[in-house]
């Protein structure tokens, strides 16, 4: 056997996602209710090759939601290990724009930290909720429905 046909030796694949913890003045934050599968979530997306992870969060917030953010800082990465992606998500405040739905969302909402808690599931609302702790990056693992404890 070749050092490519044993599997253990093929590096992981993950996939890069990015997501803005767009956070306005009143303490209220941006969320997404997804066209493909109902669910609330923050702004967010895959990262493309050619650009930054700053460059991406104001790409994807824009192109979901039709506000136009200033990137601040990281706030957290979160990994699915279930499905290999590695999200990373940064505190950003709103510039610009106006809430707009698109073809990736059915609605767009400020809410509240108490609303972020009832409509997202837990893997989403910690996201969130991290970035208005000030403690953060923090470094989370989850298995797409829950948050795992630290290994």
């Amino acid at each position: 056997m070749t050092r490519s046909d044993d599997p253990a030796a093929v590096p992981p694949h993950h996939s890069v996602s990015v997501a803005g913890a767009v956070v306005r003045e009143d303490g209220h934050l941006l969320a997404v209710r997804r066209a493909d599968n109902g669910t609330w979530e923050p702004p967010g997306g895959v990262l493309e090759l050619h650009e930054t992870p700053q460059e991406g969060v104001i790409r994807e917030v824009h192109e979901e939601t039709g506000i136009v953010v200033d990137v601040a800082e990281l706030t957290g990465i979160y990994k699915n290990l279930a499905a290999g992606v590695v999200a990373l998500v940064f505190r950003c405040r709103p510039v610009g724009g106006a809430e707009t739905t698109s073809d990736e969302t059915t609605a767009v909402r400020w809410l509240t930290p108490g609303e972020v808690s009832e409509r997202m599931s837990e893997v989403y609302a910690v996201r969130l909720l991290d970035a208005l702790d000030g403690q953060g990056p923090h470094v989370r693992s989850h298995d797409g429905r829950r948050i795992l404890t630290d290994r």
